[in-house]
């Protein structure tokens, strides 16, 4: 088993930065792929972006393509999700999820998740 703690959320202007980490405890984060969701007040839950098991491969939804990247540090057994030109349509609870899939595999459905931290807070003003 892992456990997942998010954190690096806020409040930041339209345009600005943002950091979120995943720090995973339990299990090594690099035995798992693990994915960003989000989920703005109103809606379900969608997909932000993934990083394989071993961290070979990455892969982020259209909307945040360009402007969002998601990285690993084996050392600190922690998951990133760089944030970057925050639109205030990112504005939500912020989730990070581990699953057990094969290496190298991207898994975006969040039913492929079996383990999620509690989410961190962004807020995006404009």
């Amino acid at each position: 088993q892992v456990q997942l703690v998010e954190s690096g959320g806020g409040l930041v202007q339209a345009g600005g930065s943002l950091r979120l980490s995943c720090a995973a405890s339990g299990r090594s984060s690099s035995s798992y792929a693990v994915g960003w969701f989000r989920q703005a007040p109103g809606k379900e839950r969608e997909f932000v972006a993934a990083l394989s098991r071993g961290g070979g491969s990455t892969y982020c939804a259209d909307s945040v393509k360009g402007r969002f990247t998601i990285s690993r540090d084996n050392a600190k057994n922690t998951v990133y999700l760089q944030m970057n030109s925050l639109k205030p349509e990112d504005s939500a609870v912020y989730y990070c999820a581990a699953s057990p899939a094969f290496p190298l595999r991207i898994v975006t459905r969040e039913d492929e998740y079996n383990y999620w931290g509690q989410g961190t807070q962004v807020t995006v003003s404009s």
